[in-house]
This record gives C-alpha cells, structure tokens and sequence, in this order.
C-alpha cells in the first residue's frame, strides 16, 4: 500500500513537471520574393480565435532580407499551435485583400495549407508541440 502511495506520487510529480516544461517553435519561411515591407508571423494555440487579426498568442512583424526568414516562438507550453503569415508589402498592418476578399498580398499557413475557397482550420494548420519542433512554410505570392 505505501510503495503504490510513493508510486502515484511520482506520477503526479512527473505530471506537473512536464506540464510546466517549456519549448521552442523554430518557424523558417521560404520563397519570400522581395524587401518589401514587414513578414508578420502570427501564433495562435485557440481554434475559435484562428487567424483572427489581433486574437493571437504571440505575433511578430520583421524586415525580410533574403528569400527566406526565420523566427523562433520561445517557452511555449506543451499544446496545439498553428501560424498564420503574411508579407505586409506596403507596411499597413494589414494584409490587403481584392473586392473578393482574396489576398492581394503573399501569404502562408503552417502545415503548408494551402486555402482553396476559405481559410483554412486551426485543426489543419495545427502543430502539437511537446518538444522543440521547427517546420518551413512557403509564402505564396
């Protein structure tokens, strides 16, 4: 009875451990064709928010400066994450969209998702990370 105690013990100590270790997210972002203006790189880790404009986790805004970029999201909890990006040309905050709603500007979604009529779901961009994990994503101009 006291070894089955001490044994349940750990398992919640280890349990609590885990639940409070943290990790990295490496984004790398390929195929950027110009210097145009920022890349933003928004994470979510909430479906009902995804890829609301200011409902992210954590959002970055950066100077390309070659074909490819790379950000790394650090000490995020073990959980479910997707990325949405966006090369914002002309430096507006906003990624600017034609009489249709279609981009007008270079996008890209984790995952490599790639919208067909609608943007995509956080389930089909999501990542679980419950280690250190990096992915490349391709903007599409």
């Amino acid at each position: 009875m006291k070894l089955l105690l001490i044994f349940l013990l750990l398992i919640a100590a280890a349990k609590q451990a885990y639940s409070q270790k943290t990790f990295d997210l490496t984004v790398k972002i390929t195929s950027i064709e110009n210097q145009k203006g920022l890349i933003e790189i928004a994470l979510y880790n909430d479906s009902k928010k995804f890829p609301k404009v200011g409902q992210t986790l954590k959002m970055v805004r950066l100077k390309p400066n070659g074909k490819e970029l790379t950000y790394v999201f650090k000490d995020l909890k073990p959980a479910k994450y997707a990325v949405c990006t966006f090369h914002d040309e002309n430096a507006n905050k906003i990624c600017d969209k034609n009489i249709l709603g279609i981009p007008t500007e270079a996008f890209a979604f984790s995952n490599n998702i790639r919208p067909i009529i609608s943007v995509p779901t956080f389930e089909q961009c999501a990542t679980n990370v419950d280690k250190n994990k990096s992915f490349t994503i391709k903007m599409v101009y």
